[in-house]
C-alpha cells in the first residue's frame, strides 16, 4: 500500500517507520524544512527509544519531504499534525486547516484520509464538510477517524502492540474499515468500529480518565499526610482491585507533556460548548495545577528559608524516556525554585531546558549536579536517577535532604546513608 503521512512529529514519525516495516510504502511530508533535512540525512530531531533504530532499517521504504505532490500518488492520506491548545482551552486547528487546503488542490483521485491528530468531536465531521466547500468532490474520498494512543518513551512499543484500534467511520462507509484493517496487518489487536465523533471521544475520554486517576492519587497523597500514612500502601491497596487496577496511581508532581493538559482542557471546552458543565474534569485540573505548591510548601518547611540555598533537581522532561519539555511538571517546578532565589543545577539524561532562568544552570551530570547542594529533588523518574549510589550522593551534598518528587525510591536505601527522605504523601 502506498502511503502518505502528513506530520514528521512524536505520532507522524512512528506511525510512519512502523507503516514502512509492515511493508508499506511510506512518504512523510512536514513543512519544516530543518526536520526533513535531519530526518534525509538519517538523524531524529527529537528523542523516542527505538525509533532512530527502525527508521534506518526502513530507509528503502520510507521518505521524506516537504513536497505535497506525493499526496497523488498515495492510496492513504495519514493526517498527523498538531492541534495545539488555544488561550481559551480550545484546541487550535490551523494546522488542520492547511492540510485542508492543499488536500482540496491537490486530490485527483480516491483517497481514504485518515485523522490521527487529536481533534475535537465533531472535527472530522466538519472536515468533510470543508473539503467538499473547497470543492473537492465527495466521491474522491472518505475520511476515518483513527485516533492514536502512543506514549512517548515507548511509543514504538505501543505501534506494534497496541489494546485496541479504534476506527471512526461516515454513516454509509462501508469499504473504509477494509482499508485499514490492511495497513495495519500484522497488528494484532481488537478493533473498536464507531461513528467519526465517537472515535474522537474515546480519544480524549481516556486520556481525561487517566488525568483523573493521577489526580486522585495526589489528592489522596495529601490526605495520607494528614493522617501520617503512606499513599504507596494506598495505592498498592487499591490497585488489586481490578476495577482500578495498579497503573497511573503513583503520587507525584502532577501530569504534564503534550497530551493529558491540552486533552482534558480541550474536552472540558467541548463539553461547555454544548451547555455541560464538566465538574470532574474542572477538579482533576485544579488538583493538577496545585500539586506544585504542595511540593513547594514541603520543601520550604525542610529547607527554610528556600532563597539562598542549592537544589540540584534530577529530571527536566516531563516522564523518562524522552527529550520532551512540554508542560513538563519538572521544569515548572525548576521555575519556581528559581522564582523562590534558590540556585538550581538542573540535570536530565535527554531534556534541555526550553530557556534560560535566573540561577539555573543545566549541568551534564548527576554528580555536577549534586556537588555542594542543600537539596536533591527527583523530578523526572530516569532509571538512572532510581538507582544511585546514596553514600556517594551523601559525601557530594553539603545537606542531606532527598525529596522523591515522583515516589521512586528505595527510601531504606537513602536514609541507611545518612540522608534525609522527604515523598509525596509518605510522612
Amino acid at each position: 500500500m502506498n502511503i502518505c503521512i502528513i506530520g514528521a512529529g512524536y505520532v507522524g514519525l512512528t506511525t510512519a517507520a512502523v507503516l514502512a516495516e509492515l511493508g508499506h510504502e511510506v512518504h512523510c511530508i512536514d513543512q519544516d524544512e530543518r526536520k526533513i533535512r535531519l530526518l534525509n540525512n538519517g538523524e531524529i530531531p527529537f528523542y523516542e527509544p527505538g525509533l532512530e533504530e527502525l527508521v534506518t532499517k526502513n530507509c528503502n521504504y520510507l521518505t521524506f519531504s516537504g513536497r505535497w505532490d506525493y499526496i497523488k500518488r498515495a492510496a492513504v492520506i495519514v493526517i498527523c499534525v498538531g492541534t495545539p491548545p488555544r488561550p481559551d482551552g480550545s484546541a487550535d486547528l490551523r494546522y488542520i486547516e492547511a492540510v485542508l487546503e492543499r488536500l482540496a488542490a491537490t486530490v485527483e483521485s480516491y483517497k481514504t484520509i485518515i485523522t490521527k491528530s487529536t481533534v475535537p468531536p465533531g472535527t472530522n465531521e466538519w472536515m468533510r464538510t470543508e473539503l467538499i466547500r473547497k470543492g473537492m468532490a465527495p466521491h474522491l474520498f472518505r475520511i476515518v477517524s483513527n485516533p492514536e494512543f502512543l506514549r512517548e518513551g515507548s511509543a514504538v512499543y505501543d505501534m506494534f502492540h497496541p489494546d485496541k484500534i479504534v476506527v471512526g467511520l461516515e454513516p454509509d462507509d462501508d469499504r473504509s474499515l477494509a482499508v485499514v484493517q490492511a495497513m495495519y496487518a500484522g497488528i494484532n489487536a481488537p478493533y473498536v468500529t464507531t461513528s467519526l465523533t465517537g472515535a474522537e471521544l474515546i480519544k480524549y475520554a481516556a486520556n481525561a480518565f487517566l488525568a483523573t486517576k493521577i489526580s486522585f492519587i495526589n489528592e489522596m497523597a495529601r490526605i495520607c499526610d494528614a493522617f501520617a500514612v503512606d499513599v504507596n500502601d494506598i495505592a498498592r491497596g487499591i490497585g488489586f482491585d481490578p476495577r482500578i487496577g495498579p497503573h497511573f496511581l503513583r503520587a507525584g508532581l502532577g501530569y504534564g507533556g503534550s497530551c493529558f493538559p491540552k486533552d482534558v482542557k480541550a474536552l472540558e471546552h467541548a463539553a461547555r460548548s454544548r451547555h455541560v458543565e464538566p465538574h470532574l474534569l474542572q477538579a482533576v485540573q485544579s488538583v493538577n495545577a496545585t500539586q506544585l505548591d504542595m511540593c513547594l510548601n514541603k520543601l520550604n518547611q525542610a529547607l527554610a528559608p528556600l532563597a539562598g540555598k542549592k537544589i540540584a533537581v534530577l529530571g527536566i522532561a516531563f516522564k523518562p524516556n524522552t527529550d520532551d519539555t512540554r508542560f513538563s511538571p519538572a521544569e515548572a517546578l525548576i521555575r519556581r525554585l528559581s522564582e523562590a532565589a534558590c540556585t538550581v543545577a538542573a540535570y536530565d539524561p535527554k531534556a534541555t531546558l526550553t530557556s534560560p532562568l535566573a540561577n539555573v544552570k543545566q549541568v551534564r551530570s548527576v554528580h555536577e549536579a549534586i556537588q555542594g547542594a542543600d537539596g536533591l529533588v527527583i523530578a523526572t523518574d530516569w532509571d538512572e536517577f532510581c538507582t544511585l549510589d546514596w553514600s556517594e550522593v551523601k559525601a557530594a551534598m553539603n545537606g542531606t535532604l532527598v525529596f522523591d518528587g515522583r515516589n521512586c525510591l528505595d527510601r531504606l536505601a537513602v536514609e541507611q546513608s545518612g540522608l534525609r527522605y522527604m515523598g509525596v504523601g509518605r510522612p
